[in-house]
């Protein structure tokens, strides 16, 4: 097992005490194609930028002693976009699980999936399911790569188990609570998100983990995606630290 690569510049995380900093961050990586964009770049070359940031978060967030990292690699909506991005997107990710697996399994990350196989590649799939199997026993830090992934769906998902368990009379509608839904999610052992981290300036969640975000604290951060840096977390940090969770006391 090795320690996380120090940033080029020598920056530190800022030092807090362990309670003070976040089990699980969530992230929505918005901003490669506006990124690639300015540059005069395909949209494309904006993801292949992007890798590098989500994985010098990652070491960024072992050092400063976040538990859990959820990032939203591919969206039910993403679908909608053009045929060739869509491919391009496919076979990005599966090729990013792949050339990734080895350091993260040495950094002693668990690699997780979460989201709908219905039209998820294949290939994809076998990335995903073969880079759990390998960390499964890793406790440094779990990524849940969310890949095909959508709240609402999930949700829906949740809710047509849960139906099968009724009509076969293995659970009656009075006997459903909150408990029973989370059990019924695509990663029941996700753990509820502590801070919700969006990119791009962009001021909204996009579907992305509704359940598993409702005492969430939001911090919108106006940076593209692939200008992200460990930094970048290091201050969503400290930002968290200033805001008063009350979980609905007074």
């Amino acid at each position: 097992m090795r320690k996380p690569t120090p940033h080029p510049s020598g920056a530190k995380p800022p030092k807090l005490s362990k309670n003070l900093i976040p089990n699980h961050v969530a992230v929505v990586m918005d901003g490669n194609g506006r990124w690639a964009k300015q540059r005069g770049l395909p949209r494309t070359a904006g993801h292949e930028a992007g890798e590098a940031a989500l994985f010098d978060l990652v070491e960024g967030a072992i050092e400063i002693g976040v538990k859990e990292i959820s990032a939203f690699a591919f969206s039910t909506e993403n679908w909608k976009r053009s045929p060739e991005e869509v491919k391009f997107l496919m076979g990005f990710n599966r090729d990013v699980i792949r050339r990734r697996l080895d350091d993260m399994h040495e950094l002693g990350v668990r690699v997780r999936w979460a989201g709908r196989d219905r039209k998820l590649w294949k290939s994809v799939i076998d990335e995903l399911e073969r880079a759990e199997k390998l960390t499964v026993k890793n406790k440094v830090l779990t990524l849940n790569m969310c890949v095909n992934y959508g709240g609402q769906a999930e949700l829906v998902d949740a809710m047509q188990k849960i139906a099968d368990l009724i009509k076969s009379k293995k659970l009656s509608p009075d006997q459903i609570t909150e408990k029973t839904i989370l059990a019924n999610l695509y990663e029941p052992k996700i753990q509820p998100v502590d801070l919700f981290i969006r990119s791009s300036g962009e001021q909204r969640t996009s579907n992305f983990l509704p359940w598993q975000s409702v005492y969430a604290e939001m911090v919108f951060m106006d940076v593209l995606w692939p200008d992200v840096t460990r930094k970048t977390l290091w201050k969503a940090i400290e930002e968290y630290n200033k805001r008063d969770r009350r979980f609905g006391k007074a």
